[in-house]
């Protein structure tokens, strides 16, 4: 088990394997499942949907009704598939940690009771980790939504980009690339939610050096209802037109390769440090390293770090 799992604790582990064991994609025989005892943990069981509260955590943004109605159908027709996941808040009550689609389609349908898978969540890291991940691998999110739910793995959870590529079986440079469309003006990433355009356009416009630039390339591509391979074809003429200066492009280049090179950088300390790692550089090569922490414990802890560090360097 990766240190990334044991620092969540084995929430995300009993998600992983209760998710499993619905891959046949067989409706759920109701009458099978018993009601909660209010004390068992891990197990799969009946509970009354008037006593989940939603998940602080969630990553969606934007319900389409027409998806939500879908859903509805499909449950009459051939029952839920998928339970919900839950975990004990209070007494008597429980908290979602995946499905609030499914459970708002139970509620509009009249059910009164949902199979639920009921797990044990240490903390509200845990939450966090098991509902943005869960919601990547399982619902349909927008780029947008996906983008953001990575950076709040890194942000908040301090996994770096390997990590979070290991967890939801993605290359790197597709972590790497979802976050990069959150740098975008919030006008391309409102196309991009509506799919207006497409990933392959977003990632394309990135490149340009400017916001005019890309909104003006924007234009262009709703106007012309341009492919992505036109749209990669006008993002190099923009950036190499005519008496494009070589001095100047490889200045770029290696501004580019810099940017890429702190990226790096700042992913290998957040894997060492266990915290939010920013590393700042200036235009002249200089800069800062930027560890946080949150707690005088968590400062004691990367204290005995450091002396670890230089012990080894002694």
């Amino acid at each position: 088990m990766t240190k990334y799992k044991t620092a969540l604790g084995r929430g995300l582990d009993a998600l992983i394997n209760q998710q499993s064991m619905q891959e046949n994609n067989k409706p759920i025989n109701f009458a099978e499942i018993k009601k909660d005892d209010g004390r068992q943990l891990d197990i799969l069981a009946k509970i009354p949907v008037d006593l989940i509260s939603p998940n602080p955590f969630q990553p969606r943004k934007n319900f389409e009704p027409e998806a939500l109605e879908e859903l509805k159908k499909s449950i009459l027709a051939n029952g839920l598939i998928q339970p919900i996941t839950v975990r004990r808040f209070g007494q008597t009550s429980y908290q979602l940690i995946s499905g609030e689609r499914r459970l708002k389609a139970c509620r509009e349908i009249g059910y009164k009771e949902i199979p639920a898978y009921i797990i044990k969540v240490d903390s509200d890291e845990t939450m966090l980790a098991m509902a943005l991940i869960e919601n990547i691998q399982r619902e349909k999110l927008n780029p947008i939504e996906v983008g953001l739910a990575y950076k709040r793995l890194m942000d908040e959870c301090f996994l770096t980009q390997e990590q979070i590529a290991d967890t939801v079986g993605k290359d790197r440079t597709t972590i790497a690339n979802s976050i990069r469309l959150l740098k975008l003006p919030k006008q391309i990433q409102e196309c991009l939610i509506k799919e207006e355009i497409s990933s392959g356009h977003a990632r394309a416009l990135i490149n340009l050096p400017s916001e005019a630039l890309q909104l003006e390339a924007l234009q262009k591509i709703i106007d012309g209802n341009l492919s992505v391979r036109k749209v990669e074809n006008l993002v190099k003429k923009f950036i190499k037109p005519e008496g494009f200066n070589k001095k100047a492009g490889s200045q770029n280049s290696n501004a580019t390769i810099i940017s890429s090179s702190v990226s790096d950088v700042e992913d290998k300390l957040r894997k060492l440090f266990g915290t939010k790692v920013q590393c700042k550089q200036k235009p002249n090569g200089s800069g800062e390293i930027v560890i946080e922490f949150y707690s005088n414990d968590e400062l004691e802890r990367l204290f005995e770090l450091f002396e670890i560090i230089d012990k080894s360097y002694s």
